[in-house]
């Protein structure tokens, strides 16, 4: 059976030449226009970076909105089991869009809200060429503890989430945390105070400088 085609918005380097992409995966019930806004505020502080947000490859009945796997609870199994059946979709889209821009994966940023956050921790964490920074806004991490990384390392993960967030429990970014550090990721996390399911301006902020970090490696 063939893959869903994904898209969505996309934003082109403010300086003309794409030297990195950021894929951002927006949440459950949004589309890619969600957080395409994001990639907007980012521009000038990455101007080599292409943005895209590609839509998750369901559209929910009913609804204007998509999802990257039908959702009734946050129990592994089940998201576990959910991001792995959307995974090859969104690698064929991630794969095209570098190929597209000419770039290595090695040049691939991933950002996720909500759901968006689970795809982004569960794609960046199985990659053999991993993406340069994983960053997960207001997720957990799907399934249990990861497994050991496919090319021996995995990429620096930067966790925030709203500390009254009532969708998913703040809790689940400490769970994230800790199996991460038990398998030897580099890690980073954020609390918001006074935050509910969402991204306030400081996460964003300090998401932003997490990922610079992360670049200067590349030069």
């Amino acid at each position: 059976m063939s893959l869903p085609v994904l898209d969505g918005p996309r934003l082109a380097p403010v300086s003309g030449t794409a030297r990195l992409l950021i894929v951002l995966l927006h949440g459950y019930g949004a589309d890619g226009n969600d957080l395409i806004s994001l990639g907007r505020a980012w521009q000038a502080r990455f101007p080599d970076a292409a943005f895209f947000a590609p839509n998750a490859p369901e559209a929910i009945p009913g609804s204007a909105g998509f999802q990257w796997f039908a959702l009734s609870d946050l129990n592994p199994e089940e998201t576990e089991r959910g991001a792995a059946a959307a995974a090859p979709a969104l690698a064929a889209a991630i794969d095209a869009e570098l190929t597209s821009l000419k770039l290595g994966p090695e040049k691939l940023a991933l950002l996720g809200f909500s759901q968006g956050a689970m795809m982004a921790l569960h794609a960046g964490l199985r990659q053999a060429r991993p993406p340069v920074a994983i960053l997960s806004y207001s997720g957990l991490l799907a399934g249990r503890a990861p497994m050991p990384a496919p090319g021996g390392a995995y990429p620096p993960v930067f966790l925030s989430h709203g500390d009254s967030d009532q969708v998913v429990p703040p809790q689940m970014m400490f769970l994230a945390a800790g199996a991460l550090m038990q398998v030897g990721a580099e890690i980073d996390w954020h609390l918001a105070r006074n935050t509910g399911h969402g991204i306030d301006p400081e996460s964003l902020e300090l998401g932003a400088k997490f990922l610079q970090n992360a670049l200067v490696p590349m030069g």
